[in-house]
């Protein structure tokens, strides 16, 4: 049934054209190779300073698909990319998905039980991973489904002075396995495609599943979330129409971590399917962010509220010139209005007529969902949905829809929403929920509302939830993971602020009966929480206790533990 054409406030922003957005029946990769194929001589990728056009990326594509089906990969089975910002990600990311297998992300800083856990969960058969996690790999890949693993070190792209420098200085300290037939590494890899001849095209369609991504969901709860081949080339299509100021031949600066939804799709995808070369950066560095922009003169800035609280921070930003920059973008968190003037001081003190533009959105709606472009970026807001997309606000009690300009959840409708929940059902029907309008909507746990232009404020979020440079983390799965602890009887995290990385995790513990509060218990809590939950979600500090305070409904009281620790 063909469903009654609706006004939405923000729809005046756009051409009537561009509201009738449709994902084309193309996989990801498909789609790439489709508006990218006049760009072939441009650069695609730039990776300390060696550059590599889309014609040798898509040659090394093939490769690596050759490569990947010579060992027996099929459709629809799962291989998992264990990476930093290389070459390699990007290559694996796009090879993977030629073949009609699915791509699961995951951090290379994540524990080995997590790490565990992502293989065995998602049945994942291959293992393209960093070297560095070798160590952690080896305690842990017999008990998965994998059945070949695949190194790659930070070097393997390097410009052949730096690789080397790198290989006596960092690679040389590497705990690194022998190469036989379960461990190979990354050169030997693609030297097997130089030996498959059968068809490495799936052709898969766009409600194909095509990423795995790992995030908290709305409630918290470790989730895999799975993406279509159309929740990435939606929102390629949106970007085309409201990044409408980038160029084909400009260059963006990629330091959002590949494994997360922002960074995959924001700083990879979506810049090369407008022909905007990605630099990629393995490890960001607050301190030397002078010497990237100096460098690489990049046109787009992406990041997190913490990488522009590190811009302004930088001592030697004083002389940088950063005339080419045309966009700056921050998400993963809102910026505060101050910190938003701040910016947008600094860049024009910095020449560059960009101002910071923020957006919303999350890991179940392929990242960005609003963004403010096209004059929509008031201070303070987050934007008008991209177009095609729809966003409600209901009142969470009744979950009726509110009047503009009053608060409530925030519910989002569109074709980059996630598939589901990976063998999660009754927290995919949770969130996914049909509406009276015929939709389903995403129920993001989050308040804000939107204003009489259709723009979009974001207030603050329903749920418990700390957001340290852009990652999320989350308290409930932090402390069950250290309630399992044997020397733990009861423990309670909190977020507090923190000048650089906007919050950090801090736990109160209660010990079990009997034990003693002493430097081994200690040492062997921080010891047990380090293997256990990935970097950062470390707690910055353990504060024990005899008991946790209560509010009048007997339960823990969050607020006035959190409260102890700002009034220190």
């Amino acid at each position: 049934m063909k469903r009654k054409k609706e006004n939405f406030l923000w729809e005046h922003f756009y051409k009537e054209k561009d509201l009738s957005i449709e994902a084309p029946e193309l996989s990801l990769y498909e789609y790439m190779m489709e508006v990218t194929k006049e760009y072939k001589n441009n650069y695609a990728i730039n990776y300390f300073g060696k550059k590599i056009t889309f014609k040798v990326f898509w040659d090394y594509i093939d490769k690596c698909a050759r490569a990947f089906k010579s060992l027996g990969v099929r459709e629809d089975d799962v291989v998992t990319i264990c990476m930093p910002n290389t070459p390699e990600a990007a290559i694996s990311f796009f090879a993977v998905n030629k073949i009609g297998a699915i791509v699961n992300m995951i951090h290379p800083l994540s524990a080995e039980e997590e790490i565990k856990d992502y293989l065995n969960s998602t049945k994942s058969v291959l293992l393209v991973a960093f070297n560095q996690t070798y160590s952690k790999l080896r305690n842990i890949i017999k008990d998965t489904n994998v059945y070949k693993v695949i190194f790659a070190s930070a070097s393997e792209s390097m410009p052949i002075l730096l690789n080397g420098l790198y290989n006596v200085t960092k690679g040389r300290k590497e705990e690194k396995p022998k190469n036989n037939s379960f461990y190979i590494f990354w050169k030997d890899f693609l030297h097997l495609g130089d030996y498959y001849d059968g068809n490495i095209d799936a052709h898969r369609g766009s409600e194909d599943d095509a990423v795995i991504l790992h995030s908290g969901g709305t409630t918290g709860i470790p989730k895999s979330i799975v993406l279509s081949n159309r929740c990435f080339t939606i929102i390629s299509k949106q970007a085309k129409i409201c990044f409408n100021m980038l160029r084909a031949g400009d260059t963006l600066l990629s330091i959002l971590p590949l494994f997360h939804c922002f960074g995959l799709v924001v700083g990879l995808y979506g810049p090369l399917c407008l022909g905007v070369a990605c630099i990629l950066v393995p490890q960001f560095d607050a301190k030397r962010f002078d010497k990237l922009l100096t460098k690489y003169k990049p046109n787009v800035l992406t990041g997190v509220p913490t990488l522009y609280e590190a811009l302004l921070k930088n001592d030697y930003m004083k002389n940088v010139d950063m005339s080419q920059v045309k966009l700056v973008i921050s998400g993963g968190d809102s910026l505060s209005i101050q910190k938003n003037k701040l910016v947008n001081d600094f860049l024009a003190e910095h020449n560059s007529d960009a101002t910071i533009t923020q957006g919303y959105g999350m890991t179940e709606s392929t990242g960005p969902f609003c963004f403010g472009s096209l004059g929509s970026d008031k201070l303070g807001s987050v934007g008008i949905p991209l177009p095609g997309n729809i966003v409600r606000i209901i009142d969470p009690q009744t979950r009726k829809e509110v009047k503009t300009g009053e608060t409530g959840e925030i519910c989002l409708s569109g074709l980059s929403m996630m598939s589901r929940y990976l063998n999660n059902e009754e927290e995919t029907k949770k969130v996914l929920e049909l509406h009276e309008d015929g939709r389903y909507y995403i129920h993001t746990g989050d308040l804000g509302y939107i204003d009489e232009d259709g723009v979009m404020f974001y207030v603050q979020r329903m749920k418990r939830i700390i957001i340290s440079s852009g990652y999320n983390v989350y308290p409930q799965y932090i402390e069950s993971v250290l309630r399992d602890c044997e020397y733990i009887k009861d423990a309670c995290v909190v977020g507090v602020p923190h000048p650089y990385k906007q919050e950090v995790a801090k736990a109160f513990i209660i010990l079990n009966d009997g034990v003693e509060e002493t430097y081994t218990v200690k040492k062997n809590i921080m010891d047990y929480a380090k293997k256990n939950l990935s970097h950062y979600m470390l707690p910055r500090e353990y504060i024990y206790k005899k008991e946790f305070p209560k509010t009048k409904l007997l339960k823990t009281d969050y607020n006035a533990l959190r409260n102890e620790l700002i009034q220190k």
